[in-house]
């Protein structure tokens, strides 16, 4: 098991219980107690938990989860991201360019895309920056947005942001939301980064949303756009029939990852 998925792990346990120990998750997870201490100061110096004595609880400060630091949301549904992603990136052709947003879900996607392909990215995600670093894909080429950095979600926003969207005309937008819902179509969690995925939506030929099973029982509190903008949602094998059902009612097709 990867570090990030042990982590997702642990954190995953503490919202359900509200603390665990070291000896507990050194036998869970099949570990030592000191690889055990050492993702739990991880965790803590990432602002997702706090140590205490023999243990960890959660920590509980930062709020609504659509709000929480960029590392709690990336370990979340990890697995399923990851999927997601992989999935995403054989819709991405050679020459194209495309927007990938700012979210933990899209995080994954650069480092699927045919390394033979000449692609380029536009983003106002930091954290897909330094991603891209990582991969050392010499046939990607990066654009970054301007705009107000914002530390918490390592995320460019604000009139500059939106104002240089709208000097790309991109093939592909590749998204995520907070939510799907019937009666509300697509939702986000982050006031902030909204309008820089509303003008993403708008300036670009094709757009689709990634977006694994917990959107479909969630609620954002900022609608994004409605379900006639949205060609394709990518989820993963989590999906209930009914939420894909939904999606088909209105327009929109769905491809599930495994």
């Amino acid at each position: 098991m990867y570090n990030i998925e042990r982590k997702a792990l642990i954190v995953s346990l503490l919202k359900k219980d509200s603390k665990v120990s070291v000896n507990q998750l050194a036998q869970m997870l099949e570990i030592s107690k000191e690889t055990v201490r050492r993702d739990l100061r991880e965790l803590e110096q990432e602002g997702l938990i706090q140590r205490t004595h023999g243990g960890a609880v959660l920590e509980t400060s930062g709020g609504n989860t659509s709000e929480y630091p960029f590392k709690m949301r990336e370990i979340q549904n990890y697995e399923e991201k990851a999927k997601i992603c992989k999935a995403a990136a054989q819709l991405i052709e050679d020459g194209d360019t495309i927007f990938i947003d700012n979210s933990s879900t899209t995080i994954s996607l650069i480092k699927n895309i045919n390394p033979a392909y000449q692609v380029t990215v536009i983003t106002n995600s930091i954290k897909l920056l330094i991603e891209s670093v990582n991969v050392n894909n010499p046939n990607l080429v990066m654009i970054s947005l301007g705009g107000i950095f914002r530390a918490k979600n390592l995320s460019l926003t604000g009139i500059l942001a939106n104002e240089w969207v709208h000097n790309f005309r991109p093939n592909k937008a590749f998204l995520s939301c907070r939510a799907i819902r019937p009666e509300s179509g697509f939702t986000d969690g982050s006031i902030y980064e909204v309008d820089t995925k509303r003008a993403m939506i708008d300036n670009a030929q094709h757009v689709y949303v990634l977006a694994d099973h917990s959107k479909f029982h969630e609620q954002g509190a900022v609608y994004l756009t409605d379900f006639s903008k949205v060609e394709l949602v990518i989820t993963d094998d989590g999906a209930d029939e009914e939420s894909l059902r939904m999606l088909g009612l209105r327009g929109v097709k769905t491809h599930v990852a495994c």
